[in-house]
This record gives C-alpha cells, structure tokens and sequence, in this order.
C-alpha cells in the first residue's frame, strides 16, 4: 500500500465488541471462582472452574472477531480483510462500491454479478460508512478503469 492508501475500520462495533468481551470473561471468572459447592451437592474441581473461565475466554475472543473487519485502498486496488480472511482486488476486476438497501454493510460489485461483502463499511457507522464509500468510489474514479 502506497502513502495515498485510506483505511477503514468498523467503529460501532468495536465500542460495543471490546466491552462486551470484558464482561464476558470477568462473568465466567467470577462464576469459576464460585462455582465450588451447589446447594444440589454437585462438586466442581479446579479443573471445572478453570474451564469455565476459558469458556468466557472462547466466547470474548468470538465477540472480538466481529473488530476483524478492514478495507485499505491505494491506486493500486483494495484490500478487503473481513472475519477470516484477506483478500486483495486490483481496480481492473472491480466494477462499484455500493450498499445495497436494507444491507449492514457495503460491497464490492465484480464482474459475472459477483460481489465481496466490505464488513468493514457498516451502514450504523452513519456519516464515517458515506465517507468511505464515496473515498473508495473516488480511488476508483481516478484509477480510470473501464469495468469488463
């Protein structure tokens, strides 16, 4: 990526994801570290109790997957990094950047009605999701590609 590139992040989410992933290990901590005795005469051993803290662990890691997604672009292309993976799509293969009516986030329009969702564009960011589409629509305006 160049000096020019922009990058985009989800911000929304992320103010609810990394709080929500610290309640949800200090939870199952506390519940670990309560969980010894129940009024029914189960019994938990240590083992059961560190297990329940790596559950809250699993699961903060799960919520914090969903900060994953980023989009960078140069004049070169786009880069579109969602939950699992990183791909990057040079701006001869990519016909628009839209977000479709009633959709979460943007996408990627390519040839033979193909599309990459930019989970990194979400539609409740609000007025930071329509400066990256039009950034993203104008990288591509300058890139002066003709879409096949």
């Amino acid at each position: 990526m160049t000096a020019d590139a922009v990058t985009f992040r989800p911000r929304r989410v992320r103010l609810l994801a990394i709080p929500l992933a610290v309640v949800l290990v200090a939870v199952f901590a506390v519940i670990g570290t309560l969980l010894r005795v129940t009024p029914t005469g189960a019994y938990f051993r240590v083992s059961d109790q560190i297990a329940m803290v790596l559950v809250g662990v699993l699961l903060a890691c799960g919520v914090l997957l969903l900060t994953r997604p980023r989009v960078r672009a140069d004049a070169d292309g786009i880069e579109v990094r969602n939950l699992l993976g990183t791909t990057f799509y040079p701006w001869t293969v990519v016909r628009a950047i839209r977000v479709p009516d009633g959709s979460a986030w943007g996408r990627l329009e390519l040839p033979a009605d193909e599309y990459v969702s930019l989970m990194a564009l979400q539609v409740v960011d609000g007025d930071r999701a329509v400066h990256a589409v039009r950034s993203l629509r104008a990288l591509l305006k300058a890139a002066n590609v003709t879409p096949s």
